[in-house]
């Protein structure tokens, strides 16, 4: 493996780590925009913008875009966060040149009057579907109650009421404000020239406007409370909890992630082991979420309405234990072993180690080799879980709840 990295001119980063025995390559444009860049008034239009990158620009057709990335066999896709618009995709080594062309044809599409007309359609129809998600309802009036006043509450796919409103004219204002070459990392990984990666971009890139957009990263301060949605005709009750927990920047953050796997993994874990393998719960997890400058303890129960209580109870009991007496060195280990295995298959292909790479790259500027990940990983040790449990308790400050009961949590 051999990383490189550079900057154009005009701002853009780009990063690569490149093996010349891979079999394919994955690239992604990193871009830093979300929801949690928006005003009210553009609610939802990041994740609108990813929809309307692949209606093509004054060269390439919507269908010429799809139609090309399928002819070279591509894997193709895009996502948006509370943070972060990305589009990727991985190919066989020899489609570079094309894939590249298509995946900056992405960056800055027309954006078309009848293209966004069209589309507006296909979000609306979107939204609805996610309301008929129950476990994405939690998770929504989670976010919003826990950063209530935070840019991070708001809504990735925006509302009904934010999506109808919204014009094309405010669309193509946001966009030539968050899609400056300053907010943009290009990564590269796997089989490529990092010669010919830079004479592509060079081409392909150089005429991007420059400058960076800001986003202030202050530590939330979070709300308190519980939202209760009732849904009389479901037969489960889900329950969503937010916690404050490590930012990004910290470096609490790994040992968080090796606590949430002792505690909370979909597997092998504390909450399984006490509430999934004994039937009380269908899922019963703990996750870790990282943001630019705050984090998250993020607690899912989904089970009877019946056993919800109780299964609150049980969930609590753990979190005291752990905050008390923490977890042994046993758990420590199989923990981090796990998540050594995870880091390590997935990092076997270029696409899964794309997002590894520009990730770290964008959160922190740094580079880190699949080696310095499990070094840094088998460096956790008890003390650092005690320090993370001092200042980052596991529990929640807020919660939402969607299912059958009209009150289910104080």
């Amino acid at each position: 493996m051999i990383f490189h990295k550079a900057q154009l001119d005009n701002g853009l980063q780009i990063i690569a780590e490149l093996n010349p025995n891979a079999h394919s390559l994955a690239i992604g444009y990193f871009v830093r925009t979300g929801s949690r860049d928006e005003t009210d008034a553009v609610s939802g239009v990041s994740h609108f913008l990813e929809h309307m990158a692949f209606k093509g620009n004054e060269k390439y057709s919507a269908d010429d875009v799809n139609r090309i990335f399928d002819e070279i066999g591509a894997n193709y896709n895009a996502s948006t966060s509370e943070e972060i618009t990305l589009f990727y995709g991985s190919f066989l080594p020899e489609y570079v040149e094309t894939a590249m062309e298509l995946l900056s044809t992405l960056i800055y599409p027309t954006l078309r009057q009848e293209d966004f007309d069209m589309e507006k359609k296909v979000i609306l129809e979107e939204i609805g579907m996610y309301d008929d998600l129950h476990s994405f309802t939690a998770y929504e009036k989670v976010m919003q109650a826990h950063f209530k006043g935070h840019p991070l509450g708001r809504s990735i796919l925006g509302s009904v009421q934010s999506i109808t409103d919204l014009t094309a004219e405010q669309m193509r204002e946001y966009h030539a404000k968050q899609y400056m070459a300053g907010n943009l990392t290009l990564a590269i990984a796997g089989n490529a020239d990092w010669d010919e990666i830079l004479e592509l971009a060079h081409k392909l890139c150089d005429h991007w406007p420059a400058g960076k957009s800001d986003r202030p990263i202050d530590e939330a301060q979070p709300g308190t409370g519980t939202q209760t949605i009732i849904e009389k005709a479901i037969q489960q009750q889900h329950i969503m909890q937010l916690g404050p927990a490590p930012a990004a920047q910290d470096m609490l953050r790994l040992p968080a992630e090796v606590l949430s796997v002792v505690i909370g993994d979909d597997s092998n874990s504390r909450l399984y082991w006490k509430l999934v393998d004994t039937g009380l719960a269908e899922s019963a997890e703990i996750g870790f979420n990282e943001y630019d400058g705050s984090g998250t303890w993020l607690t899912y129960l989904c089970c009877d309405p019946e056993l919800t209580e109780d299964n609150r109870k049980l969930i609590q009991q753990i979190f005291d234990d752990v905050n008390e007496n923490g977890i042994t060195q046993e758990e420590l280990d199989r923990a981090r072993n796990k998540i050594a295995s995870r880091l390590v298959l997935r990092s076997e292909r270029p696409m899964g180690r794309l997002s590894s790479l520009g990730g770290n790259w964008v959160y922190r500027g740094e580079y880190f080799s699949v080696a310095d990940d499990l070094k840094l990983l088998n460096n956790i040790t008890l003390a650092d879980i005690q320090k993370l449990l001092e200042k980052y308790p596991l529990g929640h400050s807020t919660t939402a709840a969607v299912g059958p009961l009209t009150s289910v949590v104080k």
